[in-house]
């Protein structure tokens, strides 16, 4: 995962400061409308839109098809940062975000990680800062509970549409809930409980149904080994897999020469670490489609 570069960070400091000088502070909206909230990519996006309603302003820092843990921060955004309400986002998948936080808005940050309970790295050697898995938003009851909190910092920070917040969010939280037991009956039955990965960016769907996820890679920017590769092959044959998952934004080589080893095939499986076809919803009951496919499920 790359850093944002010395320099920019230091045009940053500089128009950060200049930004404040001017007089611009947490508790200000913009031009006397709605607060200006800052999401760090896709699903914290998803989540603010449904509960912030047209109650914030929201900007999105990583565009569609941009893979966030490459974000590198410009001074504008930056400058956003400092004088935005609420900042949400999800500490150790991006360093840039992580720094500009800690920087410019500690006190004004929304991390949804530390609204549930964690699940270790996978492997310590992954670029980040943090000794948990990061991606949280792939369970639907965990983003339930990440709903109810974000209402409630919302809530704090604009306290004049403090009930169209939490209201919002109870509705978005009983959405989550419900496509939670969808998951949790579909993948009750399974012919197979073996969910092999291009990433291991699945281990908060394994632990809520159950399910062995295998990354070929731990890191989606290192090339696995011959051997790993080898040694996922072996347990992926073992274990009758019939479907080796790929990712929308990362290559899907590797994976593909895996698939052709165990005599598989190669299926998408969205991390939505980018904005997909519709909504966080429909894509996450798309990704429940294949894996009640791959995993032959009743």
């Amino acid at each position: 995962m790359s850093r944002t570069p010395l320099i920019g960070m230091a045009a940053a400091l500089a128009l950060v400061t200049t930004t404040a000088a001017c007089g611009s502070g947490a508790a200000e909206t913009s031009q006397g409308g709605p607060p200006d909230v800052v999401a760090a990519f896709y699903p914290m996006q998803w989540l603010t839109q449904q509960v912030g309603g047209s109650d914030v302003k929201l900007t999105v820092l990583t565009a569609p098809g941009v893979e966030p843990h490459d974000l590198e921060l410009g001074p504008q955004q930056v400058a956003m940062l400092d004088r935005a309400a609420l900042t949400v986002y999800v500490k150790g998948l991006q360093p840039a975000v992580d720094d500009a936080v800690a920087q410019y808005g500690a006190d004004k940050g929304f991390d949804a990680a530390t609204a549930v309970k964690t699940l270790p790295l996978t492997d310590k050697s992954e670029n980040t800062d943090v000794a948990y898995d990061p991606h949280v938003w792939l369970d639907p009851s965990r983003m339930a509970t990440v709903a109810t909190k974000l209402g409630e910092r919302l809530a704090t920070a604009d306290p004049a549409h403090a009930q169209a917040y939490k209201d919002r969010a109870a509705s978005t939280a009983a959405a989550l809930g419900a496509l939670d037991q969808e998951y949790a009956k579909a993948l009750a039955t399974c012919q197979t409980k073996t969910l092999v990965t291009s990433h291991a960016a699945f281990g908060y769907v394994a632990d809520r149904y159950h399910l062995k996820q295998v990354g070929i890679t731990l890191d989606p920017e290192q090339e696995p080994s011959p051997t790993r590769i080898l040694e996922v092959a072996k347990l992926a044959k073992s274990e009758g897999v019939t479907t080796i998952f790929t990712e929308s934004l990362v290559s899907p080589k590797v994976a593909e020469v895996l698939a052709t080893e165990v005599g598989a095939r190669t299926q998408v499986l969205d991390p939505l670490e980018s904005k997909p076809d519709g909504d966080y919803l429909s894509a996450m009951r798309k990704n429940l489609d294949s894996l009640k496919s791959a995993l032959r499920c009743s």
